[in-house]
């Protein structure tokens, strides 16, 4: 059985899988984050939950929080960003530039890239960087 919290996928089965397959899950792994550090500083009403994590995954705030980590990774990680901020989105909402859009594209698609190989602790260590001097709001 496949434990899919402790994923280590080979280097052939991660080359397998498209940029947006890996920001599609990065998308989801990003929240998951989001949520456990707004819980952990206090958000308490499911109300004020969701709405500070919409604030946090929106693509604004997450091309915003991206430029803290881009002179942090290395040069694999950063080869995955770009390809992810580099793939043509079909559409881009409405309250986010397309810039904006691309870069959180990239950042989804490297989170995910290294949720695949199991890399937890270097996932804490960007979102540790990205989050810092932010109040829960």
């Amino acid at each position: 059985m496949t434990n899919y919290f402790q994923l280590d996928v080979s280097p052939d089965q991660l080359r397998a899988i498209s940029t947006l397959g890996l920001a599609h899950l990065g998308d989801g792994v990003f929240e998951l984050m989001v949520r456990s550090w707004l819980c952990l500083h206090g958000k308490a009403t499911s109300k004020g939950l969701h709405r500070a994590t919409v604030r946090y995954v929106a693509a604004p705030a997450q091309a915003k929080a991206v430029e803290k980590i881009l002179p942090l990774l290395s040069e694999e990680e950063g080869d995955v960003f770009r390809r992810g901020r580099n793939t043509s989105p079909h559409s881009v909402p409405q309250n986010a530039s397309r810039a904006d859009y691309q870069a959180a594209t990239g950042l989804e698609a490297l989170f995910g890239w290294l949720w695949l190989q199991g890399r937890t602790e270097r996932l804490n260590e960007l979102f540790a960087v990205m989050m810092e001097g932010e109040e829960c709001r």
